[in-house]
């Protein structure tokens, strides 16, 4: 249960009930952070369409490098729900559970250059943001980074700092493993 009111799909008139159905019709079905947004359905249609532009949108970085830098963002805010949801939709492009296993712990050594470069600078910019440098986009060209890619694991990382948040300051609650399941992630 959220700390704060949700009005359930069911409940759901007007203005709400119409973003209801287009965030599920986008995602597949409404998780318990679409829900969170329904006292503001306004802000529910911002949320999905910045997530639906860094996450899906055109890119020169992989789904699978977006979803593993979404898990290291939320793995270094200790945010749960963000961590399990996000490792599932990564499951879908790494198969192999030590790599899931490195990014959930943080174990960026365990990565190769590119994938621990991104993680590592996912972490930095989250946990100390003021410390940030040049040196840190510098290590991202190093590891074969363009600018566009510099500047779209900046907006991932911000975007999943916002919705970590969301989740720990307004008490959404995790999904069991078999109510996590039935998401787009293509």
């Amino acid at each position: 249960m959220a700390w704060i009111r949700v009005v359930e799909p069911q409940e759901a008139r007007g203005t709400l009930k119409d973003v209801y159905e287009q965030t599920a019709g986008k995602r597949g079905k409404l998780a318990a952070i679409h829900k969170i947004h329904s006292l503001h359905p306004e802000s529910l249609s911002a949320h999905m369409g910045l997530y639906m532009t860094l996450m899906f949108g055109r890119s020169p970085l992989s789904r699978r490098e977006r979803e593993a830098l979404g898990v290291a963002v939320s793995r270094a805010n200790g945010c749960a729900y963000c961590v399990a949801h996000h490792s599932d939709a990564l499951r879908r492009y790494e198969k192999d559970e030590a790599v899931l296993a490195a990014v959930q712990n943080g174990a960026w050594e365990r990565l190769n250059a590119r994938e621990a470069a991104l993680c590592r600078y996912g972490d930095k910019l989250t946990r100390r943001p003021a410390e940030c440098s040049q040196a840190d986009v510098k290590a991202l060209h190093e590891a074969g980074f363009g600018d566009a890619e510099v500047l779209d694991a900046a907006q991932i990382t911000g975007y999943f700092n916002f919705v970590n948040r969301l989740v720990l300051g307004l008490g959404v609650a995790l999904e069991d493993a078999a109510g996590r399941q039935g998401y787009k992630y293509d």
